[in-house]
C-alpha cells in the first residue's frame, strides 16, 4: 500500500494487519509458500479490505467517521521525555495516522485514573499546539477556562479542523515548577503517582469538506478531467491512471485484457458517482486480483514438468524486490526488467546495492531478522515483576529496539556478518543502559556506545536474546542452550519426550538446588541425557545473566553461579566470553546457519538438501571478503535457486 497507493501510517481501523489474520509460520518465517492459502474467509477479508483501502486513497467523501483508538500499556512507564516530542516535556504518545478526508476530528485523551495536583498537558498535531489542558485537584483559577478536572471525568477532548493525509499526533505533560509560593507546602511526589496517558483517540473527519490534497491522491491522480470533458477524454484519463496502477501493482506490462478489466469496473462506478468513484471501483478491483495478491511465475511454453529453467527479467525483479524491500518493485527496477537488462551481473548488482542502502530496505532487518532471531516472542514475554521489579514497558521496546538497531548497523555498513557475535559496542537508550550498568547516557534516544564489558559483546549479550529464552521467574540453560543451537548453529534439538518430570528444584534436606545440581539430575535420565549433552553447556555459559538480561554472580537459590561449560567432545569453556570463543573456533558452521535462514527468507521456502551446494559456495566466496553482509546477498542473489525455477 505504501509503494502502490502512497498509502503510509494507516488508521488502525483501516490496517491491513488488523483487517488480515496474521500468515502461518515455520522455523520463525512467515513467508514460506508451502504454508500460505487462501480461505474463503480470508478472501472475504481481502474484498472488504480492498474497499475500505481504495475509498481511503483517493478520498471518497461518503465515508462514515472512523475512531482510531491507541492503547498504551499499562506498565510504560512515563517519567521522562519521549523521543519525537517536544523538549522539555514528560510522557504522552505520540501517533501517525492518515486521515481520510479534510474536516474536523476530535481527538480524546484518556487517563488512568486522577492526579493528586494540577499538571500542564499539551496536545499537538504536527508539531503545533492545537490545546493546553490543566489537569488535576484545585487548578488554577485564572485557567479556568481550559481546565479538566480527573476527579470528575479521566477524558480530555479537542476539536480542531485537519488536513486529509498522514498527520502526527502528540499528546504530552508540560513540566512543572519547582517553586512554591509563601505559604505552600509541597505535597509528596512519587514516580508512581505520576499523571500518565492511557490512550490516544482520533475520531472522525465530522462535517468533511473535501478529499484534500494527500500524498496517495497526488500518486493515483497523474490526470483529472477538467469540467466540461468530453466522456472519452475521461475515459482516456482513467486508462492512464489505470495503467500505471495495474503495472505497478501486477510488476508486468499491462495487457489491453488486464486494462479492459479494471475500465469495466471504473464505469459502473463513474455510473453511480462520476469520475473519482470509477476510479476508487477499479482500484478496488486492482487490490483483489490474483495478479497482485500472488507471485505469479508461470512456466514458459513448451516447458515439461520437472525442467529448470531461468526466471525471466520481470520474475527476477519481483523475487529482488520482495526479498530486500517486502514490496513491489519501483520504476526503475521494473524499467530494466522490461528492457531485459536485469539480467545483466554489472546491473544486477548495482540495482542490489541501490535497494540495500534505500530505506526500504528496513524492512530487511525487521522483517528478517525479528523472525531469525525469535525478536517478535519478546512482546509475549512476562517475567514477574516480583522477581524482576525493575521490569517495565520501557525496558521491554528498549530490547526490541537494541536488536534492531544493531543488527541494522551490520546491514547498513556492510561489516562482516560476524560481528553479530563480537561486536564491541552496542545501541541504548538511558532507560537501557542503566539496565546494563552503562554510565553516562541520558535521554531516550537510543545512541551508539562502546562495550567496556566484554560479556555484553554482541547478541548474546542482548536483553532481547535473554529474555526471550528465560522464564518469568528464573532463567533457562535448555531454552538458552536450545535457541543457540537453532538459530546459530542450525542443529535444532528433537523435541523433547512426552511427560517429561518438572526439575526437583530442592534437595531431600530442604536445600534449594543450584541449576546446574537440578540439570545434572535431569541428565540422569537416559533418554533425556543425549540432547541435553549439546544444550546445557551452552546454556549454562549464559547463567551470569538473569532472565531480563541483567548481570549477577548469585542465582535465584542465592548459590555462586558456575558458568562453565563441557561439550560433548570434552571442550571446556566459561561464560559469555568462552561461548563465543568457541562458537568462532569454527565460523564457517554460523556462516551456514545465517546464509541458510537468508536463502529460506529470500525464496520463500524451506531450504533442501539440494541447496547445500550453494550454501557453502556463499559461504566460501563471503569469506574472501570478510563474510560482509552484501557478499552474502549478493551471493543468494546470483545462486542457482533465485535465479532457476523447476516447472510444475
Amino acid at each position: 500500500m505504501r509503494d502502490l497507493l502512497a498509502l503510509d501510517d494507516l488508521p488502525k481501523e483501516l490496517d491491513i494487519a488488523v483487517m488480515l489474520p496474521a500468515d502461518n509460520a515455520t522455523s520463525g518465517f512467515d513467508n514460506l509458500a508451502d504454508l500460505l492459502f487462501v480461505s474463503p474467509t480470508l478472501m472475504e477479508r481481502y474484498l472488504a479490505a480492498a474497499r475500505k483501502i481504495s475509498r481511503l486513497a483517493v478520498g471518497d467523501p461518503t465515508m462514515l467517521p472512523i475512531v482510531d483508538t491507541y492503547q498504551l500499556d499499562r506498565d510504560l512507564v512515563q517519567d521522562g521525555h519521549l523521543t519525537g516530542l517536544p523538549l522539555g516535556t514528560r510522557g504522552g504518545t505520540r501517533v501517525r495516522s492518515h486521515l481520510p478526508l479534510d474536516g474536523e476530528y476530535l481527538i480524546t485523551v484518556q487517563f488512568p485514573g486522577a492526579a493528586r495536583e494540577p499538571h500542564d498537558v499539551e496536545v499537538s498535531v504536527d508539531g503545533e499546539r492545537v490545546r493546553l489542558f490543566t489537569v488535576g485537584e484545585n487548578p488554577p483559577k485564572r485557567q479556568a477556562s481550559g481546565v479538566f478536572t480527573l476527579d470528575a471525568d479521566p477524558d480530555l477532548q479537542v476539536r480542531v479542523p485537519l488536513r486529509a493525509g498522514p498527520r502526527e499526533v502528540a499528546v504530552a505533560f508540560l513540566p512543572k515548577s519547582g517553586a512554591l509560593a509563601e505559604g505552600q507546602v509541597r505535597s509528596y511526589r512519587s514516580r508512581s503517582r505520576q499523571p500518565s496517558v492511557a490512550s490516544l483517540i482520533i475520531s472522525g473527519p465530522y462535517g468533511a469538506d473535501g478529499a484534500g490534497d494527500t500524498p496517495s491522491r497526488r500518486r493515483i491522480l497523474s490526470c483529472r478531467p477538467a469540467t466540461g470533458t468530453t466522456a472519452v477524454d475521461e475515459v482516456a484519463c482513467a486508462r492512464s491512471i489505470l495503467s500505471t496502477l495495474a503495472r505497478r501493482a501486477y510488476r508486468r506490462p499491462v495487457t489491453d485484457v488486464d486494462l479492459e478489466r479494471l475500465i469495466s469496473f471504473y464505469d459502473q462506478g463513474k455510473a453511480e458517482a462520476g469520475f473519482e468513484r470509477g476510479v476508487q471501483r477499479a482500484i478496488e478491483r486492482l487490490l483483489v486480483s490474483p495478479e497482485f495478491l500472488f507471485r505469479l511465475e508461470r512456466d514458459p511454453a513448451g516447458a515439461a514438468a520437472g525442467d529448470v529453467y531461468r526466471v525471466n527479467d520481470l520474475e527476477l525483479a519481483s523475487r529482488l524486490s520482495f526479498f530486500l524491500w517486502s514490496s513491489i518493485p519501483d520504476d526503475e527496477l521494473l524499467d530494466l526488467a522490461v528492457g531485459g537488462q536485469l539480467r545483466d551481473p554489472a546491473v544486477l548488482d548495482q540495482q542490489v546495492r541501490r535497494m540495500l542502502a534505500d530505506s526500504r530496505s528496513e524492512v530487511l532487518v525487521t522483517n528478517f531478522a525479528e523472525q531469525w532471531l525469535f525478536l517478535r516472542d519478546v512482546d509475549a514475554k512476562e517475567p514477574d515483576t516480583g522477581f524482576f521489579p525493575g521490569f517495565d514497558e520501557n525496558l521491554r521496546r528498549a530490547f526490541r529496539r537494541e536488536t534492531e538497531l544493531f543488527v541494522g548497523s551490520v546491514l547498513r555498513d556492510d561489516r562482516s556478518v560476524l560481528d553479530l557475535l563480537t561486536a564491541n559496542h552496542t545501541f541504548v537508550n538511558e532507560r537501557l543502559a542503566k539496565h546494563y550498568g552503562i554510565p553516562h547516557v541520558y535521554g531516550s534516544h537510543f545512541r551508539r556506545v562502546e562495550l567496556d564489558d566484554e560479556s555484553r559483546r554482541g547478541l548474546l549479550g542482548q536483553g532481547s536474546i535473554l529474555t526471550l529464552t528465560s522464564y518469568a521467574t528464573r532463567t533457562s540453560p535448555v531454552l538458552r542452550g536450545k535457541w543457540i543451537l537453532e538459530n546459530l548453529l542450525a542443529s535444532p534439538p528433537p523435541p523433547p519426550p512426552p511427560d517429561v518430570p518438572a526439575l526437583d528444584e530442592t534437595t531431600d534436606d530442604g536445600r534449594p538446588r543450584s541449576m546446574r545440581e537440578a540439570m545434572e539430575q535431569h541428565r540422569a535420565n537416559p533418554v533425556c541425557a543425549s540432547c541435553h549433552a549439546q544444550m546445557d553447556p551452552l546454556g549454562f555459559a549464559l547463567e551470569n545473566f538473569d532472565a531480563v538480561g541483567r548481570w549477577r554472580d548469585l542465582s535465584e537459590s542465592r548459590t555462586p553461579i558456575d558458568a562453565t561449560g563441557t561439550l560433548p567432545d570434552g571442550r571446556r569453556f566459561e561464560g559469555p566470553s568462552g561461548l563465543r570463543a568457541e562458537l568462532l573456533r569454527s565460523p564457517d558452521q554460523f556462516m551456514h546457519t545465517i546464509t541458510e535462514k537468508l536463502l529460506t527468507y529470500a525464496l520463500g521456502r524451506a531450504v533442501e538438501h539440494f541447496d547445500a551446494p550453494t550454501i557453502r559456495e556463499i559461504v566460501q566466496n563471503a569469506e574472501r571478503d570478510d563474510y560482509r553482509f552484501m557478499s552474502i546477498v549478493l551471493g543468494i542473489v546470483n545462486s542457482t535457486p533465485f535465479q532457476l525455477r523447476k516447472a510444475s
